[in-house]
């Protein structure tokens, strides 16, 4: 039992580094949304999608632990929780400390994750909205009617109106 434990904060204190790198990598992730650079926001997906990986296998060993824990205590794998395992070491001090410090440290990784991914959603709506609107006003100012603008040979200028080359300066 007591080498499960071991196991099983081993692979929580894992899991636990595997968000914060997972965070660390949203973070920076931000910062590409915001400038925009498709290039690098492509890289730090492919390296997101492998930190999801490392950290779905330490999920499946994480698992695979507590199953064995549930047998050796005679519990429903289904209804012991991380929480439980705590309460159920209350006579080893010393591995109820671990087991509680590496499942604290799991949550506030993935509560952080969970914020900065909502973070990055907004942004990436609302980039998705602002390319749309640019969108629309390019096909509005094509379709614009023409202007009444003749010039001396008396013949339409064919300017349209409100139509200019320039586009849409995000910095005004």
């Amino acid at each position: 039992m007591a080498s499960l434990m071991e196991n099983l904060i081993e692979v929580l204190t894992k899991e636990s580094g595997a968000y914060e790198g997972l965070l660390d990598i949203s973070r920076r992730k931000t910062a590409v949304i915001v400038k925009g650079d498709l290039e690098a926001l492509t890289q730090l997906t492919e390296e997101e999608q492998n930190a999801a990986g490392v950290i779905a296998n330490l999920d499946k060993k994480r698992r695979e632990i507590t199953a064995d824990i549930a047998n050796v205590l005679n519990k429903d794998v289904n209804t012991l929780k991380l929480s439980n395992l705590v309460e159920i070491l209350s006579s080893r001090p010393e591995e109820q400390q671990s087991l509680a410090n590496a499942i604290e440290q799991l949550k506030k990784n993935a509560d952080a994750l969970q914020q900065v991914n909502h973070q990055n959603g907004e942004l990436l709506k609302n980039s998705i909205e602002m390319v749309q609107f640019e969108l629309n006003l390019l096909q509005s100012m094509k379709t614009a009617p023409e202007t009444a603008n003749y010039s001396r040979g008396g013949y339409g200028t064919g300017d349209t109106m409100g139509y200019s080359q320039r586009g849409f300066d995000a910095k005004q």
